[in-house]
């Protein structure tokens, strides 16, 4: 099974940190907020941090108390930035993919996914390892591309705009046709795999998990004021999070 690493790619790479080292993007106004607001308390909890990247939330974990956090990522790339930018004695950072996470002998507390399953194939066998490294009780927190999103396959129009050039609603299609969707972000190639919303919810349920609660972050009035090219969220979210427990 192709286990994907856009995120080595020297383009893309430069390009994400970029993108993401601007005060102003979805990360930072919806993304972020929403992942901290549904955190449960780490004080001195085990963490585990799938496709952490450059590890910024991994040291946010240890301000927040995190006795220790595993952060692991495919990328050679991000994690140099991770050993650079953001080590830690608390912190350990491992090159692996998501898909092999069953190989791990600890145990943890809790764990947290931000913007990564998307690009996972095997999101079932992801979410058993998951359930498996987790202590009883223990929570699995997770954001990914919302399914509207990742059902967009690039060969259509992705809005249906006005005589203005506003964005009036989003044009859906094939939203039950699970699949991977190749698509252009930076570079070509970039691989997101498409699941429908049922689909996410029953795979974890059949992993044994209790859902918690789920989030579609949209903006409110007074950020679409200041932002306006955020209205397009009322049409359709960007991201979904999830929250379970064991």
């Amino acid at each position: 099974m192709a286990r994907q690493n856009i995120y080595d790619n020297e383009t893309f790479f430069s390009e994400y940190r970029k993108l993401r080292e601007r005060e102003v993007n979805a990360n930072n106004l919806f993304e972020l907020p929403t992942l901290f607001a549904n955190l449960p308390d780490l004080e001195g909890k085990r963490i585990l941090d799938l496709g952490c990247g450059s590890g910024e939330r991994c040291k946010d974990y240890i301000k927040r108390g995190a006795a220790k956090v595993t952060g692991i990522d495919i990328s050679e790339k991000m994690l140099a930035a991770a050993e650079k930018e953001n080590s830690d004695p608390k912190i350990t950072y491992i090159k692996m993919p998501m898909e092999d996470i069953g190989s791990l002998k600890e145990e943890f507390d809790v764990v947290i996914s931000s913007l990564a399953l998307h690009y996972v194939e095997d999101f079932r066998g992801v979410t058993e390892s998951v359930y498996r490294l987790l202590s009883e009780g223990g929570i699995f927190l997770f954001s990914q591309e919302h399914p509207l999103a990742t059902c967009f396959s690039g060969t259509y129009d992705r809005w249906t705009r006005d005589e203005n050039g506003r964005k009036i609603y989003a044009n859906i299609a094939d939203y039950c046709v699970e699949r991977r969707n190749d698509s252009t972000w930076f570079v070509e190639g970039v691989q997101r795999y498409h699941r429908m919303f049922s689909t996410i919810v029953n795979t974890l349920v059949n992993s044994g998990f209790k859902i918690l609660k789920m989030d579609e972050p949209y903006p409110t009035e007074e950020l679409v004021q200041k932002y306006p090219e955020y209205y397009d969220l009322y049409h359709k979210p960007d991201f979904l999070f999830v929250k379970v427990q064991k």
